[in-house]
């Protein structure tokens, strides 16, 4: 549950000055009452009311049924006695913010009939109170049959975010963890034992030189062919290690996508024959900002990725049926966009945003050929 007091302004979408208007509004309706009794009585439920939604919001496990209890019994007694429909409002938005299914489900179906029989009784009585306010009495019913569902699955929805953000970041460290391990097995298997070899011979070549020059010298030999061997060995090693390449990228984003449940389109080779390394990497990097980006701002349900290769440049293009982007919100690009637009400009690239139909990122890069390396001879 959220804290009572920042509640309203951040999540309900409304003013906070229309809460206002609900909060003084209930002493309208028991003022124009005659008698001094049920003047009485109506600013006790009132004040009751928001001291049992004030403790619902801090209380836990079964006393958050209890006091909503509470609270939908005073707004059954100011329907029936006042005309007041207007607390089934806050009941609403405050039950669309639990977090158990169950106790969502029974306390939305209790609200929404009660509600329901209370404003029949007040029409079937002719409550003239209920008669003259029809208009505002149905958008009260249609909040109370909407607000709740919606406002559950908007926090359904904004947990899951937050838990898909946690699980990559698990996921990157686990990655990270494991290609440390990678690296020091790799370096213990590539270097371990031919500095181990380089160190005995050396050892022997030393003891040789007086006795035996010529087998010192064969010792030294063998000795330039094994540091030569290593260093051929650790530069592959390192090759493979400059970064991620687009077909490994490709398949976690397809993994992120799924778990935010939306579609993934992939149309292109990712394979790439003419691009280095490094700008592959810098792709891959972009590649899993942008769809990130989708995951948590787009609100889409599709997103395409297309990959061009062509002679002289690479272009990559991310998009999504999403709400899209704004003109001030691609003004004021985010540290994220910023971010791209640095690494592109880093191999040269470029970086294109179009907001029609949803959003279009489009990146370019040139293409460059790999070269074969050169041994190096010590």
């Amino acid at each position: 549950m959220q804290k009572w007091y920042q509640i309203f302004h951040r999540s309900t979408g409304l003013s906070p000055y229309v809460w206002v208007v609900f909060y003084i509004l209930p002493f309208y309706f028991i003022f124009r009452s005659s008698s001094p009794y049920e003047v009485a009585i109506g600013i006790i439920m009132i004040m009751a009311f928001f001291g049992c939604y004030v403790l619902s919001f801090v209380s836990k496990g079964w006393l958050v049924y209890f006091w909503t209890s509470i609270q939908i019994l005073i707004s059954i007694t100011m329907t029936v006695l006042f005309g007041y429909v207007y607390f089934g409002l806050f009941l609403a938005f405050f039950i669309g913010n639990i977090h158990h299914r169950v106790g969502f489900v029974t306390l939305y179906t209790i609200h929404l009939v009660t509600t329901l029989v209370t404003i029949n009784y007040g029409f079937v009585t002719k409550n003239p109170i209920m008669i003259t306010q029809i208009p505002f009495v149905l958008v009260s019913l249609i909040a109370v049959i909407l607000l709740p569902v919606t406002t559950y699955f908007r926090n359904k929805r904004e947990l899951l975010e937050v838990q898909l953000e946690d699980a990559n970041k698990r996921i990157s460290e686990l990655v990270k963890l494991e290609e440390r391990q990678r690296i020091a097995r790799d370096l213990h298997d590539t270097l371990g034992q031919k500095l181990s070899l380089i160190g005995l011979k050396s050892d022997l070549a030393g003891k040789l030189i007086d006795k035996d020059p010529a087998g010192a010298h064969a010792e030294i030999q063998d000795v330039r062919q094994t540091a030569r061997h290593a260093l051929k060995e650790v530069r592959e090693m390192v090759t493979q290690m400059r970064g991620t390449s687009l077909e490994d990228e490709m398949f976690r984003v397809k993994q992120i996508l799924k778990a935010a449940f939306i579609e993934c389109h992939v149309e292109g080779d990712l394979k790439l024959t003419n691009t280095s390394l490094l700008v592959e990497n810098v792709i891959s990097m972009c590649l899993k900002e942008a769809v990130t980006n989708v995951v948590k701002h787009s609100s889409a349900t599709l997103c395409s990725i297309c990959i061009i290769p062509s002679r002289t440049e690479l272009t990559v293009k991310v998009m999504d049926n999403g709400v899209g982007l704004t003109n001030e919100a691609m003004c004021k690009r985010g540290n994220g966009l910023r971010g791209m637009k640095e690494r592109l400009e880093f191999v040269n690239g470029s970086m294109e945003i179009r907001s029609e139909s949803g959003t279009t990122l489009i990146i370019r890069v040139p293409n460059i050929v790999n070269q074969p390396e050169k041994e190096v001879v010590v």
